[in-house]
């Protein structure tokens, strides 16, 4: 007996849902004492294997994880192992006389015309949690004329972020109240940051706003020569930030891992503002 396991994320026009790949690790772990494989799509896993690179007569089984039975992929999955017992588990079955549903030996479904729904498989993933990091990038800020390098810097930053092990949540610090998606106050924004382990930003508001809620923030100043970025760095006496000049893989890594340190944590709750523009403001006013 060999296995080979496959599903949605398989195929080269195909997707990899979380779920997807969730209900996988469920069946992986249960089949754990079995010699078995998994096909991936090149696109979302390249070198790995591949539908195309498991050879029919190498396996006894094809399982089908996850998702909707339909469609041509999944027919020229049944004809590719054709002598091989195929088996679909925690599948959604839309039409039972689909071809790509009718074409498995036993089906295990978690939907399907005339049955009661059971539980997907994902519930039964474990999971290792990783740091949960907001990003904040800042616009163009064209008032900085040939000194800007957001393009650069931003292209850079996030290369860099692409290849770290977290969660990445984009965050706009734009307000309006229209859109769904956008934030419409201030404590909207506050709420989410808050629960945050880090943040990583090129936009003053998105330093500061992390800082006010106590999580540390990875600052790039996009400008050439440094600007606000760095001047509120200098205010609020925070080490991590980079100016355009100093960016760099290595300089990033040493000042993400310091702020998930346990340094960085506690100088962030720590982090504050003297009130001298309100006492310079309210003086203004009393004269």
């Amino acid at each position: 007996m060999r296995i080979l396991l496959t599903g949605w994320f398989s195929f080269q026009h195909g997707e990899a849902t979380a779920g997807d790949v969730m209900s996988l690790e469920a069946v992986r772990a249960a089949l754990a004492d079995l010699p078995s494989d998994v096909a991936w799509s090149p696109i979302f896993r390249p070198g790995a294997l591949t539908i195309e690179d498991a050879r029919p007569e190498s396996y006894s089984h094809v399982i089908f994880i996850c998702g909707p039975l339909c469609g041509p992929q999944l027919c020229h999955l049944h004809e590719r192992y054709a002598a091989c017992r195929r088996i679909a588990v925690g599948v959604s079955v839309i039409d039972p006389l689909d071809p790509a549903a009718a074409g498995f030996d036993v089906i295990l479904a978690r939907d399907a015309p005339g049955t009661s729904p059971r539980p997907d498989l994902a519930v039964l993933a474990t999971f290792a949690p990783v740091p949960v990091a907001g990003v904040v990038l800042a616009p163009g800020q064209g008032e900085y004329g040939a000194r800007r390098r957001h393009r650069e810097v931003h292209a850079q930053l996030t290369s860099w972020l692409g290849g770290l092990d977290c969660a990445h949540v984009l965050l706009d610090t734009r307000l309006d109240g229209r859109e769904w998606d956008s934030f419409g106050t201030p404590d909207q924004l506050l709420s989410v940051i808050s629960r945050l382990d880090v943040v990583v930003t090129t936009r003053l508001h998105g330093m500061v706003t992390a800082l006010r809620c106590g999580v540390p923030a990875l600052a790039v100043d996009p400008v050439a020569d440094g600007a606000k970025v760095s001047a509120q760095a200098w205010a609020l006496d925070w080490p991590a930030v980079l100016t355009c000049d100093e960016l760099s893989r290595s300089a990033l890594d040493r000042w993400w891992g310091w702020c998930l340190s346990g340094e960085g944590r506690s100088a962030a709750r720590s982090s504050g503002a003297e009130d001298r523009l309100i006492g310079e403001l309210l003086d203004v006013l009393r004269s």
